[in-house]
C-alpha cells in the first residue's frame, strides 16, 4: 500500500527521459543497478519506468542531496525542459515546462504547472521555493496531467513526495557553512512511538545568508545595503499509523516562515530619463551605473522587505477493501506573503509599496481527494473525486513617493531645448500649490476577496488487451465557480487627476501643452493609481466553468527491451480574474472614456491538446536506458500575464504551439559505483500568427509568430556520480551536474534588449565519510563557473517608451528610450556541509 522505497538506495540514477516516460530515478543498491530498479507512480500506482506511457521525471533522495536540490528552482539542473524563475519576491516564482507556464506576479492567475506536495495541490508555484525537507523523490510530469493530479495542470506537474516515518529509530543532523556568510542547520528524527502501529518523524531546519546584491539607498528612508538575502526556518512533523494489514494513515503538519529582503533589481540598460531621476533625487549628476550589471549593484531608496508564511495539515488514509483500495487525502492550508517594494528601482523616490499589513496575498485552501482503485486480470481501474475551496484575500497599496510629482512633471514637459523638463509643471497644469497634486504617501488601497470552489470527478483505467498491448483512458469532469468582491480606494480621492478631468481642467491643460498633446498629458496624470473613478468603487463578479478533460494512450511492447506508446491528452486550466486596476487606455478620447475603469476583469479558461509518441529502449543487459519521444501541443486562450508599464494585465492569447523532441540516456557503467546520465529537450514554443486581442496600446505587438519568453529551443542536462570505498572504513562520493539552455527572451513583451544568451550552469560536490554513513563531510559549489544570466528583465517604471514601429512585429532600436531592469540568476555559491547519521 505504501510506496516501495526503492528510490533511496546507495547508488543514484537519473533518467531524464522524454515524452512518454521521462524519468530520473535512483537504483536500489550498487549490485542491482539496472533499469528494473527504477519505480515511479506517475499513474498513482507503482510501475517500472519503462512500462509507463507517461511523461515523468522522478529524482530520488540521494541524487537530490548530491546535486544540492532543496526546492523546485534547484531542480532545473536535473530536468531539461524545466525553467523556474523568481521576480519581485520569492513568492512570485514561476515554473515552465517546455516553455509554457504562468507568470506569477498576479495572484489572480493559477499556474499552468501545478505543484503537489504529498498529494496536496498547492495554489501557486511559490510554495515550492523553500526548504522542502527530507524528500523521497520529486517527479516532474510533462504535458497536461489533470486526470490524476488535481486541477489546472495544463502544462505539467511538479509532484513532491517527502519521506514518511519509519519503524526503526533513526536520526540525522546537518551543518552548512558557505560564502555570503551562509549558515544552515537541520535535524531529523524518526522511529516507533507505539509498537509496530505508530511511528513518527520530525524535521526542523533554519538557514540564513547575506544578500547577493549590494544596494545604494541614496536619501532613503531605507538604510539596508544588501538585497536578495535568505532567512527562514521550517518545521515538519509526521505520524504514520498502521492499525492492521488493511489500513494505513499518515498525518503531516508543517510550518515555514521566511523574513527576507527580496527582490531588488539591477539596471541592465540606462535610458535618457536618468538625468531627471538624478535631478529630483538630489544627485549632482546621473548615477554612473556600473558597466557590468553582474557586479550586482542595485539602486533602491525603499528596499524590498518580504515575509512569507506557509502552514497546513493533511491526513492521508489508504484502506484495502474487498473491491480495491480506497485512498482519502484531506488538507487544510494557509499561505500568506507580505511585501514591500521600491517600485521604480532607482534612487529617486517615485513610487513604492509599503509592507505595513496593507500589501499582502493570503490563500486559505481546503481540499479533499477520494480514489478507489483496483485491478483484475485485464483491467486496472480507478475512480475518484476532488473537492477544493480556495479563499484568496489580496490587499494592495501603491503610493506616491516624495519625488513623484516633480518627476512626472519634468517627464511630461521636457523637450529638446530643456531635456530636464520644467520644475513644478504639474502645479501649472492643475492650478494647485506645488507638491500637493500627488501628495507623498497617498495612493491606492485596494481589496480583493476571491473564493473558488471546485468539484471534479475522474477516472483512469488501463485495459491489458494482450500481454504486449495496453490501452489507457482517463476522463475528468470539472465544475468550478469563482466569486470576486473588489473594493478600491484612493486615499487622496484622486485629486490630481480629478483636477484635469473637468472641462475647465482639460481646457487649461490644452492651453499649456496644445490640444494635440492634451490627451497624452491627461492620460499620464490619470494612471490607474491616480484615477478618481476607482475611488470607493466596489464590484462583484461571478464566473463558472464546466469542462471535460482527459487522455487516451496506447502502448505496445515489441520485446523485453523495446516499449512504444502514443497518447493524446486534453488539458484545461480554469479562467479567473485580473487582480489589478485596469482602464480602457492611457489616452483621453472624447468625454474622458480613455480613463474609464474596466468593469469586467475576467479572462476565459485555457485549453491544450497534446499529442505524444515515444519509444523506450532498455539495452545491454538492462544497464542502459535510451528513450526518445516527440510531442506536439496546441494551447488556445493561453493566459498571459504581462506588465504594461503601469499595471498587470491578463491577455488571452488565441493560440500557442509547442513541438519538439525529448531524448534521454542513462548508463549504469561496468565500473562499480559509476553512473552517467544525460537528457536533451528541443522545444519550439511559439505564439500563433493572430493579432493579440485587447491590446490598444500595441504593447504586445512583437508576440504574433514569435517564440515565447523563457522558452529556450534547446536545453540539456547531464550528471555523473561516482562512489568508491576508501580503505576499509571510508568511502568517497563525487557528483558533477550541468544544465545548458540556449538563448531566449526573458520579457513577456519580447523586447529585444531582454534577450538572454545561451548559458550553462554547473554544480559540483565531493564527499568523504564513513562507510556506514555515520558521518560525512561535503565540499560543494552551486553555479561553479559563476555563469551570469538573467531570470527576468522588465521595463523601468515610467522610464522611457518602447521602440515599437508603426507596423506590427517591428522594433526600431533608435526609438527605444526605456531603462531596463532585471532580476538576476544566483551567482556562484560554495561551502561545506557536515552530516551525521544515527
Amino acid at each position: 500500500m505504501r510506496f516501495t522505497q526503492v528510490l533511496c538506495g546507495t547508488a543514484s540514477a537519473v533518467v531524464l527521459a522524454g515524452l512518454g516516460a521521462t524519468s530520473v530515478a535512483q537504483a536500489q543498491e550498487a549490485d542491482t543497478q539496472t533499469i528494473d530498479s527504477i519505480i515511479v507512480t506517475a499513474q498513482k500506482r507503482e510501475q517500472n519506468l519503462q512500462d509507463v506511457p507517461v511523461v515523468v521525471t522522478a529524482v530520488g533522495a540521494k541524487l537530490l542531496q548530491d546535486t544540492g536540490v532543496r526546492d523546485i528552482k534547484d531542480l532545473t539542473i536535473l530536468t531539461p525542459g524545466l525553467t523556474v524563475t523568481s521576480t519581485s519576491s520569492e513568492a512570485s516564482t514561476t515554473a515552465r515546462i517546455r516553455g509554457v507556464g504562468t507568470v506569477g506576479d498576479n495572484p489572480g492567475l493559477e499556474s499552468s504547472v501545478g505543484v503537489v506536495i504529498d498529494g496536496v495541490y498547492r495554489p501557486r508555484n511559490g510554495v515550492g521555493f523553500g526548504d522542502l525537507g527530507e524528500m523521497e523523490r520529486i517527479e516532474v510530469l510533462k504535458g497536461p496531467q489533470g486526470t490524476l493530479f488535481g486541477k489546472n495542470t495544463s502544462a505539467g506537474v511538479i509532484n513532491v513526495v517527502t519521506k514518511e516515518p519509519e519503524f526503526s529509530f533513526g536520526a540525522n543532523g546537518e551543518l552548512t557553512f558557505g560564502n555570503y556568510d551562509a549558515k544552515g542547520a537541520s535535524a531529523s528524527v524518526t522511529g516507533p512511538l507505539y509498537e509496530d502501529k505508530l511511528a513518527g518523524r520530525l524535521y526542523v531546519a533554519a538557514r540564513k545568508r547575506d544578500g547577493f546584491n549590494d544596494v545604494v539607498t541614496g536619501r532613503g528612508p531605507s538604510t539596508r545595503d544588501q538585497d536578495a538575502d535568505s532567512n527562514f526556518y521550517t518545521v515538519r512533523g509526521q505520524l504514520l499509523f498502521i492499525p492492521d494489514d488493511q489500513a494505513t494513515f499518515r498525518v503531516i503538519a508543517d510550518y515555514s516562515r521566511r523574513d527576507e529582503n527580496c527582490c531588488g533589481a539591477v539596471q541592465i540598460r540606462t535610458g535618457p530619463t536618468a538625468g531627471i531621476l538624478a535631478l529630483v533625487s538630489g544627485q549632482a549628476a546621473p548615477i554612473a551605473m556600473t558597466a557590468d550589471p553582474y557586479n550586482r549593484v542595485a539602486y533602491s531608496n525603499r528596499g524590498a522587505p518580504a515575509q512569507i508564511e506557509d502552514k497546513g495539515i493533511s491526513l492521508q488514509g489508504d484502506i484495502d477493501l474487498p473491491i480495491g483500495t480506497l485512498t482519502s487525502i484531506s488538507a487544510i492550508r494557509n499561505w500568506r506573503t507580505d511585501n514591500g517594494q521600491d517600485s521604480d528601482f532607482s534612487l529617486a523616490d517615485i513610487a513604492y509599496r509599503n509592507k505595513d499589513g496593507t500589501n499582502f496575498s493570503e490563500f486559505r485552501t481546503y481540499s479533499q481527494e477520494l480514489r478507489l482503485a483496483g485491478k483484475s486480470d485485464k483491467l486496472d481501474w480507478m475512480f475518484g473525486a476532488f473537492l477544493a475551496d480556495e479563499r484568496l484575500e489580496t490587499r494592495a497599496n501603491f503610493l506616491y513617493g516624495n519625488d513623484y510629482e516633480q518627476y512626472l512633471g519634468r517627464l511630461l514637459s521636457r523637450s529638446a531645448a530643456n531635456p530636464a523638463g520644467v520644475a513644478n509643471f504639474i502645479a501649472a497644469l492643475t492650478g494647485r500649490a506645488p507638491n500637493t497634486t500627488f501628495t507623498p504617501g497617498q495612493g491606492l488601497y485596494d481589496r480583493y476577496n476571491q473564493r473558488a470552489t471546485t468539484v471534479a470527478l475522474f477516472t483512469n483505467d488501463t485495459w491489458h488487451v494482450t500481454d504486449a498491448f495496453e490501452i489507457t483512458a482517463g476522463l475528468r469532469y470539472t465544475s468550478e465557480e469563482k466569486k470576486l468582491n473588489t473594493y478600491q480606494t484612493t486615499s487622496d480621492g484622486g485629486v490630481g487627476c480629478g483636477t484635469v478631468l473637468t472641462p475647465a481642467g482639460q481646457a487649461r491643460v490644452a492651453g499649456i501643452v496644445g490640444a494635440a498633446n492634451a490627451a497624452t498629458v491627461i492620460g499620464n496624470m490619470c494612471l490607474p493609481w491616480a484615477n478618481p473613478l476607482f475611488n470607493n468603487r466596489g464590484t462583484k463578479q461571478t464566473r463558472s466553468d464546466k469542462e471535460w478533460s482527459g487522455t487516451v494512450k496506447a502502448s505496445y511492447r515489441f520485446s523485453p527491451e523495446v516499449f512504444t506508446y502514443a497518447s493524446f491528452a486534453r488539458g484545461y486550466k480554469g479562467g479567473g480574474y485580473n487582480l489589478d486596476r485596469t482602464q480602457s487606455s492611457n489616452g483621453l478620447p472624447t468625454g474622458g472614456s480613455g480613463v474609464t475603469p474596466i468593469l469586467d476583469t475576467s479572462f476565459p479558461a485555457e485549453f491544450v491538446d497534446s499529442y505524444e509518441l515515444g519509444v523506450k529502449n532498455t539495452l545491454f543487459n538492462r544497464t542502459v536506458l535510451f528513450n526518445v519521444s516527440g510531442f506536439y501541443q496546441k494551447f488556445t486562450d493561453f493566459q498571459l500575464n504581462t506588465f504594461l508599464g503601469t499595471s498587470f494585465a491578463v491577455r488571452s492569447i488565441p493560440e500557442v504551439k509547442s513541438k519538439g523532441i525529448d531524448a534521454d540516456f542513462l548508463w549504469f557503467t561496468p565500473i562499480k559505483g559509476l553512473m552517467v546520465q544525460s537528457g536533451l529537450t528541443y522545444a519550439l514554443t511559439e505564439y500563433g500568427n493572430q493579432a493579440i486581442p485587447n491590446d490598444p496600446t500595441n504593447a504586445l505587438a512583437l508576440l504574433p509568430g514569435s517564440r515565447m519568453s523563457l522558452a529556450p529551443k534547446y536545453s540539456a542536462s547531464g550528471s555523473l556520480s561516482y562512489e568508491t570505498p576508501v580503505g576499509d572504513s571510508l568511502k568517497a562520493r563525487f557528483n558533477i551536474g550541468a544544465k545548458y539552455s540556449s538563448s531566449y527572451n526573458t520579457g513577456s513583451d519580447l523586447f529585444p534588449p531582454k534577450m538572454q544568451k545561451a548559458f550553462t550552469v554547473v554544480n559540483g560536490r565531493v564527499a568523504v565519510g564513513s562507510a556506514d554513513d555515520r558521518w560525512t563531510a561535503e565540499l560543494w559549489a552551486q553555479n561553479l563557473l559563476n555563469e551570469k544570466y538573467t531570470q527576468v528583465a522588465f521595463n523601468g517604471f515610467l522610464q522611457g517608451s518602447s521602440g515599437l514601429g508603426a507596423t506590427q512585429n517591428t522594433y526600431v532600436p533608435a526609438n527605444d528610450t526605456i531603462t531596463y531592469d532585471a532580476f538576476l540568476g544566483a551567482p556562484r555559491t560554495y561551502g561545506v556541509t557536515l552530516r551525521s547519521k544515527f
